[in-house]
């Protein structure tokens, strides 16, 4: 997990940092994930029943191994649900939506161009305001 200089959880890049010497590309256990990501072990074994694409490696005795495109995958499903805010059915559908690809899923969404907005229109503030105000004469006629 990448902390930010506010002691908030930062943005992950896709391709999670391992300090353990292997290959950037070798497979990795549960255990090594959960310390480069931040998310308990249990919590990975339940998104695997909850999401079909997530289907690591298993070994002799049920030993998990983890590629690098599992890895990203988690870490797209812990942005999603944690500071994304989507449940785990909500993250689900959106990965199959964009073909479970972490990297498209982690593009950001375009901001509205400056010039989209109608300088006639009210603000979303002044429309609230407007909403508020017919609320409370309401409440005082009843």
């Amino acid at each position: 997990m990448i902390d930010t200089d506010d002691g908030k959880r930062g943005a992950r890049t896709m391709e999670t940092q391992f300090d353990d010497g292997k290959a950037p590309g070798a497979l990795r256990t549960i255990g090594e994930v959960t310390r480069a990501l931040g998310v308990r072990q249990h919590v990975l074994r339940y998104w695997e029943e909850q999401f079909p694409m997530l289907r690591p490696l298993k070994r002799s005795g049920g030993r998990r191994y983890y590629r690098p495109e599992d890895i990203a995958l988690i870490a797209e499903i812990d942005r999603l649900v944690h500071r994304e805010g989507f449940t785990l059915r909500g993250a689900r559908q959106f990965l199959e939506a964009v073909g479970s690809k972490p990297a498209q899923a982690a593009l950001p969404l375009p901001e509205p161009a400056a010039d989209a907005k109608q300088a006639d229109s009210p603000s979303i503030t002044d429309e609230l305001k407007m909403i508020r105000a017919d609320l409370a004469e309401a409440l005082a006629q009843s």
